[in-house]
């Protein structure tokens, strides 16, 4: 028995080990900010590399054409890793989190299936970054808990917003009530 407990404790030492050399060789810029974040530490916005491969998927949207069966757009969205995993914990997203949101033009087709809608041409994407502490209050692009920002499709870097509270705000006020967050639509948050 002493050996057992000798040898469980060796291995949870272990791990530990291997915790702390994995959170260590993380990712990270010389600011501290992780790399593959949507903004850096002076509060630019960008749509993060590789989120596609890093990132959760959370869900996806589908808006209706006008008048025609079928849809008009297709938005996917993906968060940060953990950020899922930390909402059903805590109900709120934790400051850092990073959103993206796809958005593509769609194509209405008859398969043998039915009619389906799918994406064709990724027109941009939406950023929000958590920002609970407004640590850029001088940033027209930073308020009401996050950062904000649209970037045309082949401009990932270069954002076309200028004042969130113009260009992004009005589309969230109705989900003020879940801290900006169409959170129904995302069935991974849930418990």
């Amino acid at each position: 028995m002493q050996y057992r407990s000798a040898a469980v404790a060796g291995l949870c030492a272990l791990s530990l080990v291997g915790v702390l050399i994995v959170s260590a060789c993380a990712p990270q810029s010389n600011t501290g900010v992780a790399v593959n974040s949507g903004a850096d530490a002076a509060g630019t916005l960008r749509v993060p590399a590789d989120y596609r491969d890093t990132y959760q998927y959370l869900g996806t949207w589908a808006v209706a054409a006008d008048g025609t069966p079928g849809s008009k757009e297709m938005h996917i969205v993906y968060a940060s890793p953990g950020a899922a995993a930390g909402h059903r914990a805590t109900g709120t997203f934790a400051d850092g989190t990073t959103l993206v949101k796809e958005v593509f033009e769609a194509t209405t087709e008859p398969m043998t299936t039915g009619t389906v809608s799918h994406t064709k041409a990724l027109k941009g994407w939406f950023v929000m970054v958590k920002d609970s502490k407004n640590s850029h209050p001088d940033n027209k692009l930073w308020g009401d808990g996050w950062g904000w920002a649209w970037f045309d499709q082949g401009a990932p870097t270069k954002t076309k917003s200028t004042d969130y509270k113009t260009d992004c705000l009005t589309c969230h006020l109705p989900a003020n009530a879940t801290d900006s967050i169409y959170v129904d639509g995302y069935p991974v948050l849930k418990k």
